[in-house]
């Protein structure tokens, strides 16, 4: 893996640059002749079934996964948020911010993270007193102390309930907004990736089976005009159909409610 090349005269810069890349477990290929370009500074959102890449892809991304063929460019930072905020128990939550960097980083720098997050309270706390949503919050501070080109997210709000995913969805446009990174969403959330991403994502049969710009104005909230026509698509693209009779349709309008309100800034 190295360093992407810069665009040609004209085009925006790209973050990620994968040709042909194939991915196989026990003869079976997961990801199979994968081609994908993800554009300097973009949010972008990756959806598809359980089971088809995502994950994987993203770990390729990481350096994680080097067992592959094909072509894969990325920046030399880049960091990764996991669903599970994987905290060391046994160190306070500014050490586990710094945990991985080189050198000896003093621990004004994990503070300063921390407080981008809203964590400066929790800096000298251990992991087993802080809530879901802390635990959630501190995942982002460990990335931003790498000050990324590029912020991998693979589902990192999925453990989180209802209204603390909303408050952890909102820190995250907040932080892209400000640092200015490429991000990659991995999510099963298709209210997620297109209240968050620039642009989305569905992945099938191993390769990025289709792909939109999310052109809807921020702040977003999932009754802006636009909203609906994508997110039937997107669910069309997964084998999903919109709708699911009275009573899901029902729950999904309540959560729609709520999502709007506290959407508002995203």
């Amino acid at each position: 893996m190295t360093t992407p090349a810069p665009s040609p005269a004209g085009e925006p810069e790209a973050a990620v640059r994968v040709e042909g890349l194939t991915r196989a477990f026990d003869g079976r290929a997961v990801i199979d002749g994968l081609d994908l370009t993800l554009k300097a500074r973009e949010f972008t959102a990756l959806l598809g079934r359980s089971g088809c890449g995502k994950s994987t892809l993203l770990r390729v991304l990481a350096g994680l996964d080097r067992e592959i063929a094909g072509t894969v460019l990325v920046p030399r930072w880049r960091a990764v948020a996991f669903q599970a905020p994987r905290l060391m128990p046994w160190k306070r939550v500014w050490r586990n911010v710094l945990l991985g960097l080189p050198g000896r980083p003093e621990r004004a720098l994990a503070e300063k993270a921390l407080a981008e997050v809203g964590l400066t309270d929790r800096a000298g706390a251990w992991p087993k007193t802080l809530s879901g949503g802390e635990a959630q919050r501190a995942s982002p501070a460990r990335a931003l102390v790498r000050e990324p080109d590029l912020l991998l997210l693979d589902e990192p709000f999925g453990a989180l309930d209802a209204l603390t995913r909303i408050k952890a969805q909102q820190l995250v446009a907040e932080l892209w907004q400000r640092r200015g990174c490429a991000v990659l969403l991995v999510t099963h959330d298709v209210d997620e990736a297109l209240l968050l991403a620039d642009r989305v994502l569905v992945m099938r049969d191993g390769g990025i089976a289709y792909d939109t710009p999310v052109g809807l104005d921020r702040p977003r909230g999932v009754g802006a005009p636009g909203f609906a026509g994508l997110r039937s698509r997107l669910l069309s693209e997964l084998g999903v159909e919109d709708g699911g009779g009275a009573e899901a349709g029902a729950d999904h309008q309540q959560q729609q409610e709520v999502a709007a309100a506290a959407h508002s800034d995203i």
